[in-house]
């Protein structure tokens, strides 16, 4: 007979999220079966369900769970920077290795499911700290600063690209005649324009 844990609720539920966060980078939004995910933590398909009610739920806690991972993730990169300007190179690649994941997949299932995201300003942090270096270099360069607004729509657009590319990003590129994979370059351009933004 299998001895029963008592956990904490917040305890459970993040041990919950983690098993499914690793059957998705595993095996995209499919592999999240709420079956599989009590296998993986050792509880009843019902202790999945007392925390998170359906699969449809489940998945939603997964990619809030997803989105704070990478809040967190650029909150740390940003700390880095306090003392240098901020890394373009890093930014880019650490949005890209979150939707690489399988979150990509996961938000595009639910979007279709007829999920709508309600939070906001995941990004709001990278956006004011890209101004206030864009305005530093003003300094430095004698070059007009994008204004903030500017910076937004070309972190909107980061994140947009670097969103879809894991489900639409070869697909895309065939549309111009690139045959090879061709994410790595996508990746550097994107670098390209953060630094050129930024630059004024």
């Amino acid at each position: 007979m299998v001895t029963r844990i008592r956990r904490k609720p917040d305890d459970a539920k993040r041990l919950i999220l983690a098993a499914a966060a690793r059957l998705l980078a595993s095996g995209g939004p499919a592999a999240v079966q709420v079956r599989a995910v009590a296998a993986a933590v050792g509880v009843t398909d019902a202790a999945v369900n007392h925390h998170f009610g359906t699969r449809q739920e489940l998945l939603s806690a997964l990619l809030r769970f997803g989105g704070a991972q990478l809040k967190a993730e650029l909150h740390t990169a940003l700390g880095a920077w306090h003392d240098r300007p901020v890394d373009p190179a890093e930014l880019v690649r650490t949005l890209f290795a979150v939707f690489a994941d399988g979150y990509a997949e996961l938000a595009l299932a639910l979007y279709q499911s007829g999920w709508r995201g309600t939070g906001s300003g995941l990004l709001d942090e990278v956006v004011d700290r890209l101004h206030a270096q864009a305005q530093a270099n003003r300094a430095a360069t004698g070059r007009t600063p994008p204004s903030r607004e500017q910076i937004q729509l070309t972190v909107a657009a980061l994140h947009q690209a670097i969103a879809l590319e894991p489900v639409f990003g070869a697909a895309f590129r065939r549309s111009v005649g690139m045959r090879e994979p061709a994410t790595e370059p996508m990746l550097e351009w994107w670098i390209d324009i953060v630094r050129a933004a930024i630059a004024g």
